[in-house]
């Protein structure tokens, strides 16, 4: 009995373990993306940026559609960290938000989102131009 018990503290130390480092495999990486928007009822959006990951930089594409209240055009400077990613290629997919704004001139930017591969951003910049916005978005960024 004694040793059924050892055995079994012993299988969980190593399955904590076994987990634990799958987990440290991920790391974090820094980003900063361009986006241009612009729409009237539909509004789409392009852009460019750089994720520097393990000491390397890889050149992004950013592209998206909306549909919802847009109307004016704006250009967005966001810089900030992405989380929970193994390789460069984690961070390509799509980022869905929802949302409401304004912005007139410039305004601040605060955005975190999720991509279905578990990678996390964490931006924040400025917005400049005249747009209004009540609108579902998405937010697609890929590897250049």
């Amino acid at each position: 009995m004694k040793f059924l018990s050892v055995l079994r503290v012993g299988l969980l130390a190593l399955a904590t373990f076994f987990g634990a480092v799958s987990m440290a495999h991920a790391d974090d990486g820094t980003i900063s993306i361009r986006i241009l928007k612009a729409g009237f009822v539909v509004g789409g959006s392009a852009g460019d940026g750089v994720l520097t990951f393990q000491g390397r930089k890889y050149p992004l594409s950013v592209g998206g559609l909306s549909y919802g209240l847009t109307f004016g055009a704006s250009e967005t400077r966001l810089h900030g960290t992405v989380k929970n990613i193994r390789r460069p290629s984690d961070v390509s997919g799509v980022y869905a938000q929802g949302g409401a704004g304004a912005a007139f001139g410039k305004g601040a930017q605060v955005v975190v989102l999720t991509n279905q591969n578990g990678a996390i951003l964490e931006l924040s910049g400025e917005q400049k131009g005249v747009i209004v916005s009540l609108d579902l978005s998405g937010l697609a960024l890929s590897l250049k």
